[in-house]
């Protein structure tokens, strides 16, 4: 009965003409910690959210036709205070379909004084997609991660903190790995270092003052080991919100443990692009990103 009811809470749905598969919350029973958010969730500006209480994931499959098995969760910015679900979001997810890959758009629970909250969120969203692989013609082998500015970190607090799936559980899902097999990172915020780090991320995240405990934890270049996944980075060098070095001490940390990357600085784009067209060489960047997944075996 419990798994009828499930499938009916399957929502189709079309946002602003962009055509969804369906969405489902990240934890329908209940999550196992709380944000303690008590304001309703809003949506401003177009497509954006704040008050994030409950997460869910908005599943975009790619035709069968084109299917090429691989799959990326979608991790928008915000500098973990709101999430920017369109162009770091939906737009990516509609994209990835085109390339025969399925786009999990997460929205998150924002953290508001709770630092594990978005991270067991992705952790979760991670085992999920693997439960439902079969399901919905997915290769668990090629499923990936993304993540842009605050999102970006995130993804990297995903890649580089994982397990292969718990056995001491009783929760099936639980039983799976939340280890991305690659990740996609958009001019991310990767270190709380104060000499470049975002301190609008790290207070929003792990709270004012020096919580140096907090601040290494959550410095994702010090966490880079030899099982950290292949990497894809982007940025901008005009980025004045989150500075490039953020991205490039990530780079040397996985050239440090002889992880496969691969990034680009362009010149102009500033911070925030995602899928928005400049008319600058940075729009050429998820071709770059198509063709690198060709070249490490995870498309066709």
């Amino acid at each position: 009965m419990k798994t009828t009811l499930a499938i009916f809470t399957l929502v189709i749905i079309g946002i602003s003409g962009v055509a969804q598969d369906f969405k489902l919350k990240v934890w329908p029973n209940g999550a196992p910690s709380s944000n303690g958010m008590t304001l309703p969730e809003e949506t401003f500006e177009g497509k954006r959210v704040r008050n994030v209480s409950e997460a869910e994931i908005y599943v975009y499959l790619p035709k069968i036709g084109i299917n090429t098995g691989a799959a990326v969760v979608i991790c928008p910015g915000g500098g973990y205070i709101i999430e920017a679900m369109d162009h770091e979001g939906y737009d990516l997810a509609e994209w990835l379909t085109e390339q025969g890959v399925a786009g999990i758009v997460l929205k998150y629970r924002l953290p508001y004084g709770h630092h594990e909250i978005p991270l067991e969120d992705a952790q979760r969203t991670l085992r999920l997609v693997h439960q439902k692989a079969a399901e919905w013609g997915i290769n668990p082998s090629k499923i990936g991660i993304a993540g842009s500015s605050a999102g970006g970190h995130l993804a990297s607090t995903a890649g580089t903190k994982f397990d292969l799936g718990k056995s001491d559980t009783t929760d099936p899902i639980e039983k799976f790995s939340c280890r991305p097999d690659f990740m996609l990172l958009l001019y991310p915020v990767i270190t709380f270092n104060e000499e470049f780090g975002h301190m609008g991320s790290r207070a929003n995240l792990i709270g004012t003052g020096n919580k140096w405990e907090l601040v290494e934890k959550y410095s994702n270049e010090l966490h880079v080991t030899a099982q950290t996944p292949p990497t894809f980075l982007v940025l901008a060098d005009d980025d004045t919100a989150v500075p490039p070095r953020n991205s490039v001490e990530f780079y040397m940390a996985l050239k440090k443990n002889k992880i496969p990357a691969e990034m680009h600085i362009f010149k102009s784009g500033g911070h925030g692009f995602g899928m928005t067209k400049k008319n600058l060489p940075v729009d050429q960047w998820p071709n770059l990103f198509a063709q690198w997944m060709k070249a490490q075996g995870i498309t066709k």
